[in-house]
Order: structure tokens, then C-alpha cells, then sequence
């Protein structure tokens, strides 16, 4: 988990070490969070399952591949839910620099560290930042369908929008998932 420290991507470390597929679970995030990343994966660690935990912290402005040797090695599956969230005075371009030059570190860091990994991104806007990771996967020696766009997060969200709209139950609410490119983005 390239980001798995950080308020909303904490769930999904932890679904991830519930998994009883996921022997081992390593996650980075910079050290600017309210909780490092070394105290989510001590706290994670307590799971009762099979799967070890371990953490890494990253500095701000310093180039991840400097720092995830340890975190991606020998890994099979790299979820990238890194960047920063959209706020109503940010543009949708200013928010596709920002956050796929964020992504950008943790792919080149993938590219040596663990080349045949799938890379799941949770950036947004993800139709956008999907298709430039795939590109930047070309020419850094990964498969480019290996990199997908995780979108789970917004049809949860849009069910249960619909939900509240419609008076029933997000449960039995069923939003399609988008297919944003020819990398299709896939639920996770």
C-alpha cells in the first residue's frame, strides 16, 4: 500500500490484512499524517490472521524510489491510494498535476522494485491518472494492463447517494462501474 496510512486508506489496509489471501502487507505513507505509518501497521499487526504487517515512512519531497526497496519488493499487487482529495477551489486539472506526479514516484519505484506487480491506483481523478500510469508503465518496462484504476469507493458512494435520493436501502442499489479506458478500471 503506497498510502495506506492516511485517514481513508487506513479501511482498506485493514481489509487487506483480513484477506486470507494476503501473506504479508506493507504499507508506506509519508510522515506528515496524524498516525505514522509504523503505528497503523503495529496496530494492524493485532489482526488475528495469518498476515504479517509491516510500515514505511516516506519523506515529503523526497523521490519514493529512494525509500521503497523494502516495502515492494517480491510484491504481487500495489495499491496506490496516494494523493491529495479534491477541494471546490481546485481544478480538475490542477488536481490531475498534483496528484499524477504523486503517483508517478510510486510507479517508477514498482518499475524497479517489484516489475511484475498489478498496480491498483486510487488517485483521482482516476479516468485520467489511470491512462497517464499506463503510459509511464510502457516506458518504465511494466505491462501497462497491469495498471487498473480501483473505482469501488465511488459506486459505494454513488449507491448510497442513490439511496438516500430514492428512499432504499444502498444495498439493493446497483450502479454500474465505469469503464474509463482501454486500461479498464477495475472494483477492488
Amino acid at each position: 500500500m503506497c498510502g495506506g496510512a492516511g485517514g481513508s486508506e487506513q479501511p482498506l489496509s485493514l481489509l487487506m490484512g483480513m484477506d486470507p489471501d494476503v501473506v504479508e502487507l506493507c504499507m508506506s505513507n509519508l510522515i506528515v499524517d496524524m498516525v505514522p505509518p509504523v503505528g497503523v501497521a503495529q496496530d494492524l499487526a493485532h489482526l488475528e490472521r495469518k498476515c504479517s504487517v509491516k510500515g514505511y515512512e516516506t519523506q515529503v519531497g523526497k523521490n519514493p524510489i529512494d525509500h521503497l526497496e523494502e516495502c515492494l519488493t517480491f510484491c504481487h499487487l500495489v495499491h496506490v491510494p496516494a494523493g491529495v482529495p479534491r477541494k471546490s477551489s481546485v481544478s480538475r486539472d490542477d488536481l490531475l498535476a498534483t496528484n499524477a506526479g504523486i503517483a508517478k514516484g510510486s510507479v517508477e519505484a514498482c518499475a524497479k522494485f517489484c516489475l511484475n506487480a498489478v498496480v491498483g491506483m486510487i488517485v483521482n481523478p482516476v479516468n485520467s491518472v489511470v491512462p497517464a500510469v499506463a503510459e509511464l508503465c510502457k516506458t518504465n518496462g511494466i505491462e501497462p494492463m497491469k495498471s487498473v484504476g480501483v473505482t469501488t469507493l465511488g459506486v459505494a458512494r454513488a449507491n448510497k447517494f442513490v439511496g438516500e435520493v430514492t428512499g432504499k436501502s444502498p444495498n439493493f442499489i446497483n450502479v454500474p462501474e465505469p469503464n474509463f479506458s482501454p486500461y479498464m478500471g477495475i472494483g477492488a
